[in-house]
């Protein structure tokens, strides 16, 4: 039984990368499978196996190779793969492969196991009939999962409730449900079925397959007696994969774990990160939540940016007429600076950029007409956004925001104060502030925002992804906290519109320290810090 990577390698080179996305086949390495297999080892009455998405069986070989008397059941839904895992496996008698969905099969519920194992399918929420499978688990286990959960938590919770008495589970999975909304229930089902042993998080800054961009987590879970606990690890590089293995050798005992709670003191309300990576966060005085000043909403979504977005030269051999086009931002990198001005769109439009968007108003343009029907002979009416829409080319209603920040980031987030009511895309979040509320104007609230205070208090509400990537969803700016600017009297508020404003187009923002230091004098509540 081979047991190296050379049969998904092999595989790889001959199937199409839109056959492998279409059915999100990334294949687990073998060091980590290899990893994984030990844990289910670990259970003495190891008999059978089910590995729910087989794909080529990675670690079903490597399982055989060290205990061959196993009987291991196996679910895919490509044939292609399935033709090949049946090849791979042809003579293992005890190996039954099954080309059908695990999750949708209504008739496999109330089989057991004494280990599962799997690296299950990663999809957008809408690529996958979601909502009646989702329906389907609710009713299972009693709960009740967003409609947008992702295909992958389903294929978890399924399979921890299939374990036998001493059965063990090993999943690797992206852990973006560890710090999302609608990871809050999949959490408390975890926490609720006491199986949960043991959550090692990968470093951020490293891909664990190298063409998927997620930040991967290892999931221990058992049907046994130590349900008292639940540990927390972070592996930082590699070369601690090793760690992996003392953490599994050593259990029940969390000798080597980098954070051991008592099961109840596990909240699946709070992200899971302040479990993991605690942060070491200065002790502010009057904090509110965000949402109390200023309100986060994505930008506009077209469901088809490369049809709804033009440059002028786009506009101009279109022939349709400018009162249909919006001025609208649809890349962040073409934002430079802290203030964005009618000067710098005016840039923009002659640099030829893409700062318009389709938004029909004079329906009696003809021009209009043709390029509308276009979009239907290219079936962009058909896209998953459009599809909802009525007329499936009209635009959302949107104010222009006075403040945009960035969605992803590496190094901290990124705002930018909008002086023009030109729109902006998904490529960045709107800021509207709530009605100068105590004084809040958006200048104010820039100057505040802007700060490396304000970056320290929102470092702990992101979501992280690979390669150091960080995301922050609009829940996660309007539930996070900021110091109450409101209550400062007014000469400091004048203080800090006034730094922003004479140095808005500044490039040296050394000037930031300025407004570090009066939000430090009026909220730190010890000895000021040092805040780089």
């Amino acid at each position: 039984m081979n047991i190296s990577g050379e049969i998904e390698s092999k595989y790889s080179s001959t199937v199409s990368l839109e056959h492998r996305k279409k059915y999100a086949q990334f294949f687990t390495p073998v060091e980590i499978a290899d990893i994984m297999t030990e844990w289910l080892l670990g259970n003495d009455t190891l008999s059978d196996v089910l590995e729910p998405a087989f794909g080529l069986g990675i670690f079903s070989r490597i399982l055989l190779s060290k205990k061959s008397n196993l009987s291991i059941t196996g679910y895919d839904v490509d044939n292609a793969i399935y033709e090949e895992a049946l090849r791979v496996f042809n003579g293992f008698r005890s190996v039954n492969l099954k080309l059908e969905d695990y999750v949708k099969n209504d008739n496999n519920w109330n089989e057991e196991y004494d280990g599962i194992i799997c690296n299950p399918p990663y999809f957008k929420f809408h690529n996958y009939d979601n909502k009646s499978v989702v329906s389907k688990v609710n009713q299972k286990l009693n709960i009740k999962l967003k409609f947008h959960t992702n295909l992958y938590v389903l294929f978890l919770l399924k399979s921890i409730n299939q374990l036998k008495k001493n059965g063990r589970c090993a999943f690797i999975i992206p852990s973006e449900f560890l710090n999302s909304d609608y990871g809050v229930n999949v959490k408390k089902y975890l926490i609720q079925s006491s199986k949960l042993r043991h959550i090692i998080v990968f470093n951020f800054k490293e891909n664990i397959f190298d063409d998927a961009l997620t930040t991967s987590a290892i999931i221990l879970c058992a049907n046994d007696e130590f349900a008292d606990t639940i540990a927390f690890s972070y592996i930082n590089d590699v070369s601690q994969l090793k760690k992996i293995k003392q953490i599994i050798f050593s259990y029940p005992n969390n000798t080597y774990s980098d954070f051991t709670y008592n099961s109840k003191d596990i909240h699946a309300e709070l992200k899971w990160k302040n479990y993991y990576s605690p942060t070491d966060v200065p002790q502010f005085k009057n904090l509110v939540p965000f949402a109390t000043y200023a309100k986060v909403m994505r930008g506009i979504a077209t469901g088809a940016n490369e049809y709804f977005s033009f440059n002028l030269s786009k506009v101009k051999s279109s022939g349709i007429d400018m009162i249909n086009m919006q001025p609208c931002i649809c890349h962040s990198i073409d934002v430079a600076g802290l203030c964005f001005t009618s000067e710098d769109f005016d840039n923009l439009v002659n640099s030829n950029k893409n700062v318009y968007i389709l938004n029909p108003i004079n329906k009696q343009d003809e021009n209009l007409n043709i390029y509308i029907n276009k979009g239907e002979e290219k079936k962009i009416n058909e896209r998953y956004l459009t599809s909802k829409r009525i007329p499936w080319y009209s635009m959302e209603k949107r104010a222009s925001s006075p403040i945009w920040v960035n969605v992803f980031n590496r190094n901290g987030l990124r705002f930018v104060r909008n002086e023009t009511q030109v729109m902006n895309l998904t490529t960045f979040h709107c800021i509207y502030v709530n009605n100068n509320l105590f004084g809040v104007d958006a200048d104010l609230l820039f100057a505040y925002l802007i700060s490396n205070t304000a970056q320290i208090l929102f470092s702990i509400c992101g979501r992280e992804y690979g390669n150091g990537l960080n995301k922050f969803e609009p829940n996660d700016l309007n539930k996070s906290f900021m110091l109450d600017i409101g209550s400062l009297n007014e000469i400091k508020k004048d203080k800090l519109r006034t730094i922003y404003r004479q140095n808005k187009k500044n490039n040296d923002l050394s000037y930031i320290n300025e407004i570090d230091s009066i939000l430090i004098d009026n909220f730190y509540e010890k000895a000021a810090p040092s805040i780089e």
